[in-house]
This record gives C-alpha cells, structure tokens and sequence, in this order.
C-alpha cells in the first residue's frame, strides 16, 4: 500500500469534516449536548462528523476497519484499521474557545503508517505517513531544537480518570513550573502533539488517554525527528493510556521527571 497517496487521499475527507465542524461553531444548544461521563461532552456534531470520516475512509482503504471515538461504526481491529477522533477539543468547541481538531490515523498490525491533524479554526493541516516526512499545510516541520529545560515549552492535560495520581502529576506541573520556560494546558491532546511535532512545544506528557486522542499525534513526532514512549520509556503509548513526546533533549529530561515523581 502506497502510504503517501492513502494519507493525501484522507485529508480530503478530514477537510469535509472539519468544514462541517466549523460550519456548527456557535450553534449548539444546550439541550442537544450530553455527558458521556465527568467533564466529556458530546453532541451531533461530534457523531455526524464522525459520520463523515467513516463515510469517506471507508472508500480511501476499503479492507480497513475502525476505532472510533463515538461508536458511530462497529469498533474492531483487522489489519488495517482507522483511529478516529471527530473532535478532539468538544469542551472547547462548545465553549466556542478556539483549540480543537479532528485527528485520523490508519494502522497496520498496531503500527500506525498514516497520521493527520486539523485544526479547524485555523485551518492548519498536520500530517505524515510511514516512511514520509512530516508537514504542515505543504511545509515540512521538525521538532524543536532546543535542548534546555529551563528554555523549554510544555504541555500536558488535567486527566479526569486515574484520580490516585493527582498529586503526583502536581508535584510534576511544580517542578516544571520552576525548571521549564512555561507549562501549558489547551484541552486536546491531538494537537499538543502535533505543535511538538511543528516545535511550537518541546515537549508534552499525560495520562488517561485513549488511542483516539494520540495515534495520529504520536505518528507526527516520531516523523517529524521527536522521542515517543510511555511513562516507562517503553512502547505502550497508543492503547496504554499514556504518552510523553518531545525532541530528542526534552523528552528524555521528561521522563527523568516522571520517574522522579513517580507519576
């Protein structure tokens, strides 16, 4: 399979969604919004979004089957299969605060070989493939090259699950705040991902994540020259639940961090 004409087939079907999105900024009443659990919202938009991607993916790569966010599809995994979040960022669309995305990525046997991000207010296309570079509306990006803390970007989120490692996840925002240049938290971990990737961040950790929220991201690091792994250094950073990223000075020191901390 040809990954680089699979990924620039896909953003066609990233762009409908994402003008959809856009087109229902402002226009979702409160009575059309639901609570799936503690602090996570959804609404239409989200699942006719959804929709759209399944729709549209489906034609891109016939065999493939799906993960999705909102279980719009029969959710399984075949040798190929679609990682989708319709929009990462819903508290945020919904608040009208302009930081949300959609995020598409297809896998083969677990190993993700096309990842794509959109950020639908500012119209901004991140994407890459196995094998592929890593670019921004056409331009490539690299990761940062920074490689001091204390000059250092961070993100990271404020997890609603997992609440035994509150405390230690404050140790870490303290330690940061104190060693880095600045700690940021946006609310859609798709795109913290990807501006590590085109080296607005230099680094970003969190748990209590799904594969949704991080499988393209992940993919746009690691082509973009960044460091991937869980909270262990290991490999179990899609389906794990936690993911650290960063260039190759950052990431590590991260790490360092979180073992310090034991978070």
């Amino acid at each position: 399979m040809n990954y680089e004409n699979v990924c620039q087939s896909s953003i066609a079907v990233v762009k409908e969604a994402a003008n959809f999105i856009k087109s229902q900024m402002g226009k979702v009443e409160a009575a059309q919004i639901k609570d799936k659990s503690i602090n996570s919202l959804v609404s239409y938009v989200d699942k006719t979004a959804e929709e759209i991607l399944v729709k549209g993916l489906a034609k891109v790569v016939p065999a493939a089957t799906f993960i999705t966010e909102e279980d719009t599809v029969e959710n399984k995994k075949s040798e190929y299969y679609w990682i989708i979040d319709p929009l990462d960022g819903t508290t945020n669309f919904l608040h009208s605060l302009p930081f949300f995305a959609v995020s598409v990525a297809l896998a083969h046997k677990d190993e993700i070989v096309v990842g794509i991000i959109y950020e639908v207010t500012r119209d901004e296309c991140f994407y890459t493939w196995k094998g592929g570079p890593a670019f921004l509306n056409d331009k490539p990006i690299r990761v940062s090259p920074n490689k001091e803390l204390i000059n250092a970007m961070i993100a990271t989120g404020f997890p609603y699950t997992h609440m035994k490692r509150i405390d230690a996840h404050i140790e870490m925002i303290k330690y940061l705040r104190q060693h880095a240049r600045g700690i940021r938290r946006f609310g859609s971990a798709a795109l913290d991902l990807a501006y590590v990737a085109a080296g607005r961040f230099d680094g970003y950790f969190e748990y209590g994540l799904q594969s949704w929220d991080v499988a393209a991201g992940v993919l746009l690091v690691q082509q973009a020259g960044g460091l991937v792994s869980d909270f262990k250094n290991g490999d179990d950073y899609i389906f794990g639940e936690e993911v650290v990223v960063g260039n190759p000075a950052i990431q590590p020191m991260l790490l360092k961090c979180i073992e310090d901390v034991v978070l």
